[in-house]
């Protein structure tokens, strides 16, 4: 039988995974603190309405996805569990380090799957990039850069707990291990909070990386790249279908005292069609299933909200 999933938090976020949920048959209900709006949706979905705390503990549920306040999402989380739910938590599972590690604990005591809405991890492009990386396609990976720049999403929490949970994910997949340094670098330009920021990671394996966020750029731009000695990497989510992924097999090498180089022509990379977040449901759907372990677990979950907490520190 198909797991019944509950969503808890009707607001943007949460009704595309409401939408998502209904499309592959798993959506069981709805929930919000708003019950108007919760009914409205269960109405138009053809599911149960429930109050978040009748969601948690209701024997109907097998599993929830949580789309709250970050400041609610621990608590909820681990209430769920504690009722034998299955939970996908929302970026950022927490604002404080120790309320993510206690979730993460609450998952192994409970033996519930514990899984965060990293959805970029679950890119059809990003995953290529990933299995091209793994297979020494550009030699040895020796740093990342990601650029996440645009205006908006005044929300009430800084540009570096807003955007970057999504880059940190890509760079702790790829660099294998947790950083053993965080900088970071932020600025305050049209808001009262940080609106621009640069993080710089060093990982004790020699990969390093650089982050850059902001909310107040004229222009967008969403680039990943990957750069090894034997060539170079870029996922440009904004370019057209077919050249979102980019080869460049540049090469830099010592001659004598000075170093030469060639600079090689893009080669694009065909990847697989598909959404973000119907990939990251459907890995959702299965693990709830198999009981396999999330690819974004609860390790992943807790040392991102890490490094957040020491690149934009909220106290």
């Amino acid at each position: 039988m198909k797991p019944r999933i509950a969503v808890i938090g009707c607001g943007q976020w949460g009704q595309n995974h409401v939408r998502t949920l209904s499309a592959l048959g798993v959506l069981a209900g709805v929930a919000d603190a708003d019950t108007g709006k919760a009914t409205a949706f269960a109405e138009r979905y053809g599911v149960t309405a429930y109050r978040p705390q009748d969601a948690v503990a209701s024997p109907n549920l097998d599993a929830l996805v949580l789309a709250l306040p970050a400041t609610l999402h621990g608590s909820t989380a681990r209430a769920a569990m504690r009722a034998g739910k299955d939970v996908l938590i929302e970026k950022p599972i927490a604002l404080d380090p120790a309320d993510a590690a206690e979730t993460a604990r609450t998952a192994a005591e409970t033996g519930r799957l514990m899984m965060v809405g990293h959805v970029l991890r679950f890119h059809p492009v990003f995953r290529r990039l990933a299995s091209l990386v793994g297979a020494g396609v550009i030699g040895d990976l020796k740093h990342l850069v990601s650029t996440r720049m645009g205006l908006g999403r005044f929300l009430g929490m800084d540009v570096v707990w807003d955007l970057a949970p999504h880059d940190l994910s890509l760079v702790l997949h790829l660099a294998g291990t947790a950083p053993s340094r965080v900088e970071a670098t932020r600025r305050t330009v049209l808001s009262n909070e940080t609106d621009i920021a640069d993080i710089v990671l060093g990982f004790p394996n020699g990969i390093g990386a650089e982050i850059h966020v902001s909310r107040v750029s004229p222009y967008r731009d969403r680039r990943f790249s990957a750069i090894g000695t034997g060539g170079m990497l870029c996922f440009d989510d904004l370019a057209p279908e077919g050249q979102k992924l980019a080869l460049y097999r540049h090469r830099v090498w010592p001659e004598g005292r000075v170093f030469g180089f060639n600079n090689a022509p893009a080669e694009f990379i065909e990847t697989e069609p598909g959404l973000p977040l119907d990939h990251e449901l459907r890995h959702f759907i299965h693990c709830v299933e198999t009981r396999q372990q999330p690819e974004t677990g609860p390790d992943e979950a807790a040392e991102t909200v890490r490094i957040l907490s020491i690149a934009s520190p909220l106290a």
